[in-house]
C-alpha cells in the first residue's frame, strides 16, 4: 500500500478535519457500543480513511472508496425514505429511528454521508488505484470470519448472522457465512470498482500509478 502520490495533493484542511472527527467519534463509540462496533467494515473504513489520508495512499484510500461508496448510498436512501415515508426500501438502519437508542449514536451514525464525500474526494486528488478491489476483497474476507468470531451474535456485525439486521435460519451458519464473503465483493465493490474506472478513461480521474 505504497504512496502513490507526490506529498500535498489532499489539502491539509481535510486532514485535519477528518482527525478531530475520528478523536471525537471514536471514543464515543467505545462509551456507546463498546469496541466491537468496530469490525463494521464502514467504522473500520474510517479509521484507514485516517491513515490514507495522511500518508496519501491512492490504494489505501481507494480501498476505502469501494468500502463506502455504495454502502454510504444504500444508508441514505433507506434512512431518507423511511424519513418521508415510514417505510425501509432496504432495511438495517431502522435503528436510526429507535427511540431506545441514544441520540447521540444516531447523530453520530450520520458519518455514512459523510465518509462516501472524503474517499471521493481523495481519490479525485490522487487517482483511483485498481488494484484495490483485491486487497479491499482480501481485507473483507479477513474481517467477515473475524466478526463472525469475535463479536457476539445479537450484535450481527457485518450481518454474518442475516442479511439487513436480521439473523437468518434457512441456511447453516457457515455456508451462510462463505456465501456472504463471495457475494460482499461481487455486489458491494465490484460496481463501484467498475464506474470509477470508467470515469478513469473518460478522463474524470487522474491516471492510476
Amino acid at each position: 500500500m505504497s504512496n502513490n502520490a507526490a506529498p500535498g495533493q489532499l489539502p491539509l484542511w481535510l486532514k485535519l478535519a477528518f482527525t478531530a472527527w475520528i478523536i471525537g467519534w471514536a471514543p464515543t463509540y467505545w462509551v456507546l457500543l463498546g469496541p466491537q462496533n468496530y469490525f463494521w467494515l464502514c467504522n473500520l473504513a474510517s479509521f484507514l480513511i485516517l491513515v490514507g489520508l495522511w500518508r496519501e495512499s491512492r490504494l489505501l484510500l481507494s480501498m476505502q472508496w469501494l468500502a463506502v461508496a455504495l454502502v454510504g448510498t444504500l444508508w441514505a436512501l433507506d434512512v431518507g425514505t423511511a424519513w418521508l415515508t415510514g417505510v425501509h426500501p432496504i432495511g438495517g438502519t431502522e435503528y436510526m429511528f429507535d427511540d431506545d437508542q441514544p441520540l447521540l449514536t444516531r447523530l453520530m451514525s450520520l458519518y455514512h454521508l459523510v465518509l462516501p464525500v472524503v474517499a471521493g474526494l481523495a481519490i479525485w486528488r490522487l487517482g483511483y488505484a485498481p488494484r484495490a478491489l483485491a486487497w479491499q476483497s482480501v481485507l473483507t474476507w479477513l474481517v467477515v470470519p473475524a466478526s463472525y468470531l469475535l463479536t457476539e451474535a445479537e450484535r450481527n456485525i457485518n450481518w454474518v448472522h442475516g442479511p439487513f439486521g436480521t439473523h437468518q435460519e434457512w441456511l447453516p451458519p457457515l455456508v451462510y457465512l462463505a456465501g456472504l464473503m463471495a457475494l460482499w465483493p461481487l455486489l458491494i465493490y465490484l460496481p463501484v470498482h467498475l464506474a470509477t474506472r470508467w470515469l478513469q478513461r473518460r478522463g474524470r480521474l487522474p491516471g492510476a500509478g
